[in-house]
């Protein structure tokens, strides 16, 4: 006999006519003896699904990379199918971005009970078909000039008919038309309509975008906000463009990056509000901050060609509140002392910059102890690309080589040095080129114990290599026309060896022999093959080969081999290289550490 322990059957029991009672109780009795109330399927709790992802190699590295399979295995039937929902709706709409409308997703049957397998079928790319680029605005005036510019806007047009269609594609390629409008003249560009029209049967794009350009803009006055202890500063003697000029946003890049290198700002902001009312006169606006006109600096480093380093710096960059830039350093490394003093000008409106100083060195290199006293004079001209620069030095060395005998040697010499320099990056070169000359020399006839004529000439080459990597290319060249040697400072000579030269041997230590000392040489050529792997978005691997020397003249000019391997890595300040490097000649190992890019 079962008791009936609610209190809602008692109701029941209570109310209802007998039949239907005793009806109600035979239920519960069958119910009874099937434990009365109704358990739940048993469950084997050990059971445990592991899902896998089976796709085509075109689309398995997206998926990878986008799609998250469980982290712990699935536990019964009921979470299996949540999770083949979530994976139908979720790879459908990430294939849906790479162009593939109509793939197929399903669980692989057949397999063993703990294994479920969701296969992939991506099916056909969707591929642009037609492409529609419209302007309207003052690019669209049917005239010579704006007919080219239309023409050479969709040439550059990236996502091309055959290309197949992916979101991330098409947005890219809206920005970069735009971009390219608003570059020049057309400062208030904008997107009027855009779409993209795809059929999924027929598996293909149709494009349109029409460009409202707005009015040519032209620049007006400069705004300055942010000056004070350096009002007397001429911004305008910095800009590449004058008023009235047709709007360049390269030149506002330009402008901007002249006035960062100066000295007395920390940052500055160079831009324009595109206001189309304003659009024959543009203000352009420069927000500036200021750097205290004084400063003391304290430093330490190391460089594997000079050794340790402590750095001891004053600066002032209003000397006499005429905006001059007043720098003194005492710089202390275990193979080189260095004294300094030095004033700089601002370019004036023609670009050039007027200096001088005063150094005091000492060196140790190569079993070679030098003491140069120097003064000098220069006049530089400076644009973005492009640095020119007159130097008239007056200099005094006192040579003393181990194992042979001391000379003091003093030049009166007149230099000219031109350098040009494209990269893309200052701080991480992938792909541009920089070009170097010089030419100097001096006269026994005013204040110099020798005769001669110093030329040098240095050429760096970046190509990009794939996504990462860069191969990088060096050559150098000097040589010094003089009957003797005798008589001239070693700065005006050549020596071999260390960073930027030729790793594997000590820094300057490749040259002439004299007594148990190397001293500089006549002539010298250097160069550097070297390729760079970034493995990771900081960090990298490369492999290299230096070859070169200096000697006292051609005839005896023997180039030595040096190469190895090195880490790199990304700081703010530039790739640092840590490099192990072999001496062909010598079988010695070296290690070297640097700054990989020296410009």
């Amino acid at each position: 006999m079962h008791v009936i322990k609610f209190p809602i059957l008692r109701y029941f029991v209570r109310h209802l006519e007998r039949p239907a009672a005793l009806f109600l109780i035979l239920i519960i009795a069958i119910l009874g003896n099937n434990n009365v109330i109704a358990q739940p399927p048993a469950q084997d709790n050990n059971r445990q699904l592991v899902i896998k992802l089976s796709a085509p190699e075109s689309i398995q590295g997206i998926l990878d990379h986008y799609f998250e399979l469980p982290k712990v295995p699935l536990v019964d039937e009921t979470a299996l199918h949540g999770f083949i929902h979530r994976a139908q709706r979720e790879i459908s709409e990430l294939l849906a971005t790479e162009g593939y409308f109509t793939p197929t997703i399903l669980l692989k049957p057949d397999l063993p009970a703990d294994t479920k397998i969701i296969e992939v079928n991506p099916g056909p790319r969707t591929l642009v078909d037609e492409i529609q680029i419209e302007f309207q605005g003052e690019l669209a005036d049917d005239k010579p000039n704006q007919r080219a510019r239309i023409e050479q806007l969709r040439n550059a047009w990236p996502l091309k008919i055959g290309r197949p269609f992916r979101s991330s594609d098409w947005e890219e390629a809206k920005a970069d038309l735009l971009s390219n409008v608003t570059q020049e003249d057309y400062a208030a560009a904008y997107i009027v309509k855009s779409h993209a029209i795809v059929d999924p049967e027929k598996t293909n794009a149709k494009l349109l975008v029409i460009i409202n350009s707005g009015p040519v803009f032209y620049f007006g006055d400069l705004v300055v906000t942010g000056l004070d202890r350096y009002e007397n500063t001429e911004v305008r003697n910095f800009a590449p463009f004058r008023t009235g000029d047709p709007y360049r946003r390269d030149a506002l890049f330009i402008f901007q990056k002249a006035l960062q290198n100066i000295r007395h700002f920390s940052s500055v902001t160079v831009s324009i509000t595109p206001d189309i009312t304003q659009h024959k006169a543009i203000p352009v606006q420069i927000v500036l901050t200021e750097n205290k006109a004084k400063r003391i600096a304290l430093g330490a480093g190391y460089s594997s060609n000079t050794g340790g380093r402590g750095e001891l710096s004053y600066r002032n960059y209003n000397l006499l509140d005429r905006l001059w830039s007043l720098e003194t350093t005492l710089r202390l490394e275990q193979k080189r002392q260095t004294f300094f003093a030095g004033v700089d000008t601002l370019p004036d409106q023609n670009n050039f910059k007027y200096g001088s100083g005063v150094r005091l060195q000492m060196t140790d290199i190569a079993n070679l102890k030098t003491s140069n006293q120097r003064i000098n004079f220069s006049r530089s001209y400076l644009t973005n690309t492009t640095q020119r620069q007159l130097d008239l030095s007056w200099q005094r060395e006192e040579k003393r080589p181990a194992g042979g005998f001391n000379q003091t040697n003093q030049a009166l010499a007149l230099d000219w040095r031109w350098r040009y320099y494209s990269v893309d990056d200052p701080i991480n070169v992938r792909r541009g080129s920089i070009s170097e000359m010089q030419i100097g020399g001096a006269s026994r006839q005013v204040l110099s114990d020798q005769d001669f004529l110093r030329t040098y000439a240095r050429q760096q080459f970046w190509w990009p290599v794939g996504k990462r990597d860069v191969i990088y290319l060096r050559g150098e060249a000097g040589y010094t026309l003089t009957n003797s040697r005798s008589g001239i400072p070693q700065e005006f000579l050549f020596r071999a060896g260390g960073i930027q030269s030729v790793r594997g041997y000590n820094f300057m230590s490749l040259g002439v022999d004299e007594g148990h000392a190397v001293v500089g040489g006549r002539t010298l050529a250097t160069g550097t093959l070297e390729y760079t792997h970034w493995m990771f978005d900081n960090w990298g691997g490369a492999i290299f080969a230096d070859i070169g020397n200096a000697a006292d003249n051609w005839k005896k000019f023997n180039p030595s081999l040096g190469y190895g391997a090195g880490a790199r890595w990304r700081s703010p300040a530039g790739p640092l290289a840590l490099d192990l490097a072999r001496g062909h000649e010598t079988g010695t190992l070296r290690l070297h550490f640097s700054i990989a890019v020296a410009f």
